[in-house]
C-alpha cells in the first residue's frame, strides 16, 4: 500500500488580522504549509477516512404515477409494496403505527417533525404494527418525553416495519390531494432498478382484498381493562350497571374496549368469523362492529353475520363496522378519493346541530342514497358532505364512520359510547 501526502497550502495577509492603524507599510504575504499521510488503497482512493457524520439518501418511495422520490431509511430494511395515505394528525404516532386499520398502507405524516417523544408500551393500539411503512419529513435526533422506553426507529426495526425521512412530504401530500390515493413500493435494496418497483407498484392492488383476515384475533377473549383513572376525562353521568356485549374484532383498537369498559360493559372479543348464531347464544345486551381496514366489498362473510344480528339485540358499529352495517341495509360503499386521515376533521350531528371534531381513518364511504327506507343520517363530515353516521331506530342500529373512542384525538365524540348505553337500558326496558 502506498503513501500519499497531501499539501495544504494557507495564504494570509497580515493586515487582515492586525490592526490597521497606524497602516503597515508593503504588508507581506505569507504561506503555512500543513502535510499529513493517507494510505492509499488498491485502486489509488484513500482509505482511513472516517465515516460521514450524515446519514445519505439510501431508499426509495416509487409511486405507480411514475415519480420517484428518494429518502433516508430507518426501521426495517427491504422493499415493500402498499398505499400511500397521508395522515394530518399533529402527534399520536404511535397510536397510527398500532392501528390494525392501515394495514397494506403506507402513512404519510403531514406534521413534519416525528419521533420527538419516542415509543411507550401504554400507547399501543393493538398487539402490533400493521401498517406497511411510514413516511415522515424529519425524524428527531433525540427523544424527550417521561414515559419514552425507546426510540422510534429502533421500535419499527424490531417490528420489521419499514420507514423513511428527509423526503418532500408536503409534495407528495399535494399529489395524492390532487391525484387520489397511490400505490407505492418502499425499497432500500439498492439491486432493484426503478423500473421493477414501477412495475410492482402498478400491479398490486388494495381493492378486493379481504384485510380483515389478518389483522383480527384467532379466538374468543373476555377483555376488562378499563381507561386508567389519570386518563379518563369523561366520567360523568355512568351508573354501574353492567352490559354484556359482544365486539366484533375486525380490527378493533384497545380503547374503543377501554372506553365501553369504563362505562359498565362486560366485554367478550370474538374473531370477525364468529358464527352470528354462537354470537347470539351468549345472550349479549348488545353487539359492537369495529373498525378494520380495506375495503367492505371484499369480506362478504362479515355482511352477512351482520344482517343475522340485526334487529336481534341493539348493535354499534364503527368505522368498518358502519360500512358493514350499511351495506347490511342494503347500501352500497364506495372508495373515496384520498380518504380521511387525521384527528381534525368537523362532523356535524344533524340531531343536535352540535359539530365535533373527529378522528377518522377510513377510504371508503356509505352511500346515503342506496340505503333503504327508514334508515336515518346521523352525522356529516363538514369537510365534503359524506355519510359520517347512521341510526335505523326500528332496528337498535347506530353507527358513525369515525373513532369516538379517539387515540389519538380530541374527545368531543365520546358520548357515542353512552348513547350505545341508553340503546342497550332502553332496549332492556321494552323486553
Amino acid at each position: 500500500m502506498g503513501i500519499y501526502a497531501m499539501d495544504f497550502a494557507l495564504k494570509f495577509n497580515h493586515s487582515i488580522f492586525s490592526t490597521p492603524y497606524p497602516p503597515k507599510p508593503s504588508p507581506k504575504c505569507r504561506f503555512l504549509t500543513a502535510r499529513c499521510s493517507l494510505p492509499l488503497s488498491s485502486d489509488g482512493a484513500a482509505t482511513g477516512l472516517a465515516e460521514r457524520p450524515w446519514k445519505v439518501a439510501d431508499a426509495r418511495l416509487v409511486l405507480e404515477d411514475g415519480s420517484i422520490w428518494r429518502a433516508k431509511s430507518f426501521g426495517a430494511s427491504g422493499t415493500q409494496v402498499g398505499e400511500v395515505v397521508f395522515n394530518t394528525s399533529l402527534t399520536g404516532y404511535q397510536e397510527i403505527l398500532t392501528d390494525p386499520s392501515y394495514a397494506g398502507q403506507f402513512v404519510l405524516m403531514t406534521n413534519p417533525h416525528i419521533g420527538n417523544t419516542g415509543v411507550n408500551f401504554d400507547d399501543e393500539e393493538s398487539r402490533q404494527c400493521f401498517l406497511a411503512g411510514l413516511v415522515i419529513r424529519s425524524l428527531s435526533i433525540t427523544t424527550s418525553n417521561w414515559r419514552c422506553v425507546e426510540s422510534l426507529g429502533d421500535y419499527l426495526a424490531e417490528r420489521n416495519v419499514m420507514g423513511i425521512y428527509d423526503v418532500d412530504t408536503r409534495a407528495i401530500t399535494r399529489r395524492l390531494r390532487q391525484d387520489g390515493s397511490l400505490i407505492g413500493v418502499l425499497s432500500t435494496e439498492q439491486s432493484r432498478s426503478d423500473d421493477e418497483l414501477l412495475e410492482m407498484s402498478r400491479s398490486w392492488d388494495i381493492v378486493g382484498i379481504d384485510l380483515i383476515s389478518g389483522v383480527t384475533c384467532n379466538a374468543p377473549y373476555e377483555w376488562v381493562d378499563e381507561t386508567k383513572l389519570e386518563w379518563d376525562f369523561n366520567s360523568d353521568g355512568r351508573d354501574r350497571d353492567t352490559y354484556r356485549v359482544i365486539a366484533y374484532d375486525f380490527g378493533i383498537k384497545h380503547n374503543i374496549l377501554r372506553r365501553l369498559a369504563s362505562y359498565g360493559c362486560k366485554i367478550t372479543v370474538v374473531p370477525s368469523t364468529w358464527p352470528a348464531a354462537e354470537t347470539l347464544k351468549l345472550k349479549p345486551d348488545g353487539v359492537l362492529f369495529s373498525n378494520g381496514p380495506g375495503d367492505p366489498s371484499a369480506v362478504p362473510y362479515a355482511v352477512e353475520t351482520v344482517k343475522e344480528i340485526l334487529g336481534k339485540v341493539p348493535v354499534f358499529g364503527i368505522c368498518m363496522g358502519h360500512q358493514l352495517l350499511g351495506q347490511a341495509l342494503g347500501g352500497k360503499t364506495f372508495k373515496m378519493k384520498f380518504g380521511h386521515h387525521g384527528g381534525n376533521h368537523p362532523v356535524r350531528n344533524l340531531r343536535n346541530g352540535h359539530v365535533e371534531i373527529s378522528t377518522q381513518n377510513h377510504n371508503y364511504a356509505v352511500d346515503p342514497a342506496s340505503l333503504r327506507e327508514g334508515v336515518e343520517v346521523t352525522h356529516v363530515n363538514l369537510n365534503d358532505g359524506s355519510c359520517a353516521g347512521l341510526a335505523y331506530p326500528a332496528l337498535s342500529i347506530m353507527s358513525l364512520q369515525y373513532h369516538p373512542e379517539a387515540s389519538p384525538g380530541p374527545h368531543d365524540s365520546d358520548c357515542a359510547f353512552r348513547e350505545f348505553i341508553e340503546l342497550m337500558e332502553s332496549t332492556k326496558q321494552a323486553a
